[in-house]
């Protein structure tokens, strides 16, 4: 089986938004800081490789790439990508059996609509180029109505592309794949790895963010692309037991359960 590489690009969307950059909005996250990952937790991450090959230098299986790109304060990326649309849906509904109640009781009173409407909230309509967003009411990140222009959940962003020097040089192959998993949308971009010849080589990340602006009135998400950078080195050194430091392998488990 192919070892998976996770990369994790964790964007400052607000700053990026206001500065129209991410040079500084960008924290990049792997799982190989123990086989030599560097700048882990900053922008400038170098992803370490280790080469396909065992330690009696028989072929090894491919090594593969995923990026998973995720907002700073917002929902993080292991809820499932309907729960904001599922919170609205629940917070319409409170807001029409609350109405009914009132209507029931033989008058609603002005300050109560006017609860009520700030309870509905707001919706935001996708432009024609916004990529992977729907007609959704604007929540926080509990899941709550929010008019508030510093509170609300920004979408996730999108990663649209991947381009540079590793994939000139044929160094890797990315690609956007579909999955079932719900997770992420059903779609994310991996990468396999040709790792006969080791060095070090930047590629860019296209990444697709979304503003919301008031146009006619109307609040509208609007999409901004921006890039980044990193790095991957490729090294010599066999891919290796992270338990043993040695081959792949059994892990040094004893056999039988110690008794008791």
């Amino acid at each position: 089986m192919a070892q998976q590489h996770g990369i994790i690009v964790l964007f400052d969307v607000e700053n990026a938004l206001r500065t129209r950059s991410l040079d500084g909005n960008t924290y990049w996250f792997d799982n190989m800081k123990l086989f030599g990952s560097t700048g882990v937790g900053t922008e400038q991450l170098v992803t370490i490789v280790p080469g396909t090959y065992f330690l009696d230098g028989s072929q090894a299986t491919e090594q593969v790439l995923n990026w998973l790109p995720s907002a700073l304060g917002s929902i993080p990326p292991t809820v499932p990508r309907n729960y904001l649309a599922e919170q609205g849906r629940a917070d319409d509904r409170r807001t029409l059996d609350e109405l009914a109640s009132l209507s029931s009781e033989g008058g609603v009173s002005e300050a109560e609509v006017k609860r009520l409407q700030r309870r509905v909230g707001k919706r935001a309509r996708t432009s024609g180029s916004a990529r992977g967003l729907t007609q959704a009411k604007l929540l926080d990140v509990t899941g709550k109505t929010t008019s508030n222009p510093d509170a609300y959940n920004y979408p996730a962003p999108v990663i649209t592309d991947i381009t540079g020097q590793a994939v000139t040089e044929k160094i890797i192959y990315p690609a956007q794949y579909g999955s079932p998993d719900m997770v992420y949308d059903g779609w994310y971009w991996a990468a396999t790895v040709d790792t006969s010849r080791p060095g070090v080589y930047a590629y860019t990340v296209h990444v697709q963010l979304h503003e919301l602006v008031e146009r006619n009135d109307e609040l509208v998400w609007e999409s901004v692309d921006l890039t980044c950078e990193s790095t991957l080195k490729i090294i010599s050194d066999p891919k290796r037991n992270g338990f043993t430091g040695a081959g792949l392998g059994a892990l040094p488990l004893p056999p039988v359960p110690a008794a008791g």
